[in-house]
């Protein structure tokens, strides 16, 4: 698959939002690194050359959609990448957007100044889901293939938004001060542009992990959220070290490195847990493919 040269991703970053994931050259190492990891299980065309570069292509799409021409999908896109985890103090993370949504009015917050992201996840898998049993009915469509790459895209667009942790915090671009500065400004492109700027190998990447179906969504969905939260003191450990990206410290190349197996490892998980939930989804008895 053809990669976005460097620069003209730059350009992206700095011309549509502050507000980045990975860069998108990371999504597309960290999504073929996904489907190489997947087990047998799931379906061949799901797993082929041809449904990796697809579901890669895809995973860009979410941060295209922020495009600052386009203002409603902007709008409708712009708090699907993050939670901040701590404006909802000591409260549960509610189980739906309806919930959580209650529960911002609750506590006087602006849903998308929190985010959305726990929610984009859930709700793609499920779609995901239905794709996956609309396949099962009518394997040899192939609409229905395109289809399930498209929504893969998506999910693993927000699925490896998870696995950064500066996604996750109020602390998302520098230590916010009582006084409301900020130390280490800038730090937030320079984690996403890591997996990228080292180059990481999807091979690698994809090598032994331990791929198996998360469980109860949302539970599973809610405790990867706090495992990353947990980390983001420990992006500002190695803050000075991600400066020089170009030369890497064995610390911030281990580190980097945990977390893209990470996002690997989550992102398969995602996709086998909608494979297996596919085979229990009664369509409607008005659809015909």
């Amino acid at each position: 698959m053809k990669r976005i040269p460097q620069l003209s991703v730059l350009l992206f970053v700095v011309l549509t939002s502050p507000a980045w994931a990975w860069w998108g050259g990371g999504h597309d190492i960290l999504t073929q690194a996904t489907i190489k990891a997947l087990p047998d299980e799931l379906p061949e065309f799901f797993r082929s050359a041809s449904g990796k570069a697809m579901i890669a292509h895809c995973a860009y799409d979410p941060d295209i959609s922020k495009n600052r021409d386009m203002a409603h999908a902007r709008a409708a896109e712009y708090g699907e990448h993050y939670f901040d985890l701590e404006l909802i103090k000591d409260n549960p993370v509610p189980v739906d957007r309806d919930a959580f949504i209650e529960l911002c009015a609750e506590l006087n917050l602006v849903p998308r100044k929190v985010g959305y992201l726990p929610y984009a996840v859930a709700e793609w898998t499920e779609r995901l889901a239905i794709a996956f049993a609309e396949y099962r009915k009518w394997p040899d469509n192939p609409i229905i293939q395109y289809k399930c790459y498209v929504y893969a895209g998506f999910l693993a667009h927000y699925a490896q938004d998870m696995v950064q942790p500066l996604h996750l915090t109020i602390h998302f671009d520098g230590i916010v001060q009582k006084d409301g500065t900020k130390l280490h400004s800038g730090i937030h492109e320079k984690v996403d542009s890591s997996i990228e700027m080292l180059k990481l190998d999807p091979n690698e990447l994809a090598k032994d992990q331990n791929v198996e179906r998360v469980g109860e969504l949302f539970p599973a969905i809610v405790k990867q959220l706090k495992n990353g939260h947990r980390l983001v003191d420990k992006v500002y450990e190695l803050v000075e070290q991600y400066q020089t990206l170009k030369e890497p410290s064995p610390e911030l190349l281990k580190f980097t490195k945990e977390q893209s197996r990470e996002g690997v490892r989550w992102t398969a998980s995602l996709y086998l847990t909608a494979w297996k939930m596919s085979g229990s989804i009664k369509l409607p008895g008005w659809l015909e493919r």
